[in-house]
This record gives C-alpha cells, structure tokens and sequence, in this order.
C-alpha cells in the first residue's frame, strides 16, 4: 500500500503535475517575477505584506504598470500594517496604469490596540494567467535595503518558488476569494453587491479558461510532487504547523529548518526535541541580527529544551535572514521540502493569512539543502549550549519580559499554543 505523502491536507493532496523552481533573494526573485508579468496575456492577481518601492522594488511596480496599461487585469492586494496606504506619487501611477489596488484590513485610529487588528496577510503570492505561481516569503523589497535599518551590507536571506500545474488553480481561487470579498465589503457599503458578484463570476471563469488554455510550462524541468498549503481564521486554521509536525515526525536521518522568527509551539517543539532523541540530526538556522523586540527576545527561551535534546542551532550574521524554509531527509528515499511565508511564531501559525509550497523531489530538496547548508557553514554562528546559559541577567530579563508579553498577547486573543 502506498503511504499518504507527507504535508498532505483534506481536500487537497500533492500532485505529481508541476514544475517548481527555486528562487535565492530578490535578486533571482524579481527577474523571474517581471519576466512573468511581462508576458501575461489576461490576468495577474498579485498579493504582498509588504511593497516598498526603493531601489529594485519600483521594477515591480512597473512590470505592473506594464501589464496594466496592455489591457491585462491587474489585481494587487497589500497588507495594511506591512504597506499600508500606497505612496501617494506611485498609488496615482498605479491607478493611472490601471492596476487595481486593495489594502487589506487598514488600521484605524486605534491601530493594533484592536486584537482583530493583529490578524495580517502575510502571504506572498502572484498568479500570472492562471498558468504560473510565485509563493515564497520575499516581499516586494529590496535586498539590500530594509524600511527600519536602512541600507545594509549584504542581502537579505529569503526564497521563493516559481511553479506550474493544478496548485496554481488553488492560489488563484483563494486569492480570488479574498479580492472580491474585501470588493463585495465595499460595494456592499455602496449598495452595489451584484456588481460585485457579477464581476467574480467573470473573472473567475475567464481566469479558469486561460489556465486549461496554457496548461504547463514545457521547459521548466521534469514533473515534481507539490501542493500549495494554505493558513487562514477559517478552514484552515492549522494545516502549516501540521504539516510541519508530520513531516517532522516522520524524519528518519536530517532535519533543517531556516526561519526569520521562531517561536514554536509546544508540539512544535516536543517533535523537534523527539527526532533530535531518536537520532535525527536537527538544525536551525534562525535570525542572528536583531530586528525587532519581540521577535528577537521572544523566540530564546525556547533554546534551552533544543540545545539539550542536541539541536544544533546557528544564527545568521551578515543580513537579516527572512527564510521561512524547511528541507527533510532530502537525501532519503521519502524527500520533503517547503518554502513561504509561514514563520513558525504564534503570529504566522495562529493569526495571519499565510501559504507555503511544499514539495517532494530529490533534486529540489537537495538544491535547498546546499543552500541552507552553505549559509550555516559560511555565514551562521552555532550556538553554544553553555554560553546560552550563561548569557548576562540583562539578556535573560528581557527575554522573559518579551516572552511573557507574547504568552499575554496570545491570551488577549483567546488562543492556545
């Protein structure tokens, strides 16, 4: 009998129909993602936390621009926290070009006072002609700026992936979802609600009939296993961190994970210390530089239990890392891989709208893995168990404040983790 892939979710197994390719930073990211955009014949749907247009982020913005005024249907949604309102000077440009532009869930004046508020789309996620999706945790940024630091020394650490075949229809359809809902909120503000399911109607069977159209890419490589693994407050509230602890559970030689903000769960965390027990060898490579309080603070009171279950865990120096990656026994006969936007922090796994690609395929596991394996034996610092225990009273008072104001947050919320 055939075993059930790993990172499989009701309703929407793997696949052996697509050709993914993996995409370092956004200097191999924004090439292929405008080369994309500037081929689409009918329809890009476009989402992203954040859309800074510094440096090469404006290329982006007018690969959009492009499209728009060729007459394709352009649909870009931002998140209100990571964007927020559009620049005035490039939202008019934008709109000019025609490319139709949505801010999700924009604060009001009480900000993120609100809890409701605290519920992001963290996702990023592009569908060009229903033929062709990029998922990964690369936002529209510059690699070698950030909007708080400013310039920095070397590029951010981030991935993405460039895919063909049925998962493409899944991204379409929840971003579909998700554009004319927040359309159908505002038309229904309007009194204009069947304009707005008129135009889905529309739009959802033109975008299903250039995808039939299209079918796959016959020069991107041999046929992989893959699905596209969806977080959001609704049906899918758990299936990443599911699909997480399987896969994790099921490792028999190496687990490697790279992740900008890590917070895990208790069961994140017993399966990371389990496999680390049974002999399997587990490391991390986590965010070395600091960024933000919470996240940075937060995250190492969790080390201990890790180190002393033997977790190697090494942080990265020369950037910022914004990795939400995972690659397992890719030198097995069972390979598993993922690539998104998922942190594994309360905030990804619990609040915010989230998608990862994950993949089963040798040849792409082991392209992740030398990647991942490069960064920590060239730019990642192993931490050692009894420095961290011996880390300064100051550090450890402030990771026990941030970790308490997570642990508050959570129950501010009313979740469990």
């Amino acid at each position: 009998m055939r075993r059930k892939p790993l990172g499989q979710a009701p309703g929407a197994g793997p696949a052996d129909d697509h050709q993914v390719r993996l995409l370092q930073g956004a200097e191999e990211f924004f090439p292929a993602l405008i080369e994309a955009m500037d081929a689409a014949m009918a329809d890009i749907q476009f989402e992203t936390y954040i859309f800074d247009f510094t440096g090469a982020g404006a290329s982006v913005a007018q690969a959009l621009m492009r499209a728009a005024a060729r007459g394709v249907r352009t649909h870009l949604v931002v998140d209100g926290v990571g964007t927020g309102a559009l620049p005035k000077a490039w939202a008019e440009q934008l709109q000019s070009a025609g490319v139709l532009c949505s801010v999700y869930s924009p604060l009001g004046p009480l900000g993120l006072l609100l809890p409701h508020r605290w519920r992001r789309l963290h996702r990023k996620l592009c569908v060009v002609d229903g033929r062709v999706l990029f998922c990964g945790g690369i936002n529209v940024l510059d690699d070698y700026h950030d909007p708080n630091h400013g310039t920095l020394d070397a590029p951010r650490f981030d991935f993405a992936v460039r895919a063909t075949g049925s998962l493409v229809a899944s991204a379409s359809d929840t971003m579909d979802q998700l554009w004319w809902r927040m359309q159908a909120v505002r038309d229904a503000r309007q009194r204009r609600l069947p304009e707005a399911l008129q135009a889905l109607r529309a739009a959802s069977a033109a975008r299903h009939a250039q995808q039939a159209a299209q079918g796959t890419d016959p020069n991107a490589g041999p046929p992989v296993r893959a699905t596209l693994v969806l977080r959001d407050n609704v049906r899918n509230r758990s299936r990443i961190e599911k699909a997480y602890r399987k896969a994790i559970g099921a490792a028999r030689h190496e687990v490697i994970i790279a992740n900008a903000y890590f917070m895990p769960g208790g069961k994140l965390r017993r399966a990371l210390v389990m496999a680390a027990r049974r002999g399997v060898r587990v490391r991390l490579l986590l965010q070395g530089r600091y960024e933000y309080f919470m996240q940075y603070h937060a995250a190492r009171p969790v080390y201990g239990a890790l180190l002393e279950a033997g977790v190697e865990i090494y942080e990265y120096a020369p950037s910022f890392l914004h990795a939400k990656v995972a690659v397992i026994d890719a030198q097995g006969d069972r390979p598993w891989a993922t690539v998104g936007s998922s942190n594994l922090d309360p905030l990804s796994l619990l609040l915010a709208r989230e998608a990862n690609v994950v993949v089963e395929d040798a040849a792409f596991a082991i392209d992740l893995r030398q990647r991942l394996v490069h960064a920590m034996q060239h730019a990642g610092r192993r931490m050692d168990p009894a420095r961290y225990a011996g880390r300064p009273l100051r550090q450890r008072v402030l990771d026990r404040v941030a970790f308490g104001l997570m642990r508050l947050a959570l129950w501010v919320t009313g979740k469990r983790y």
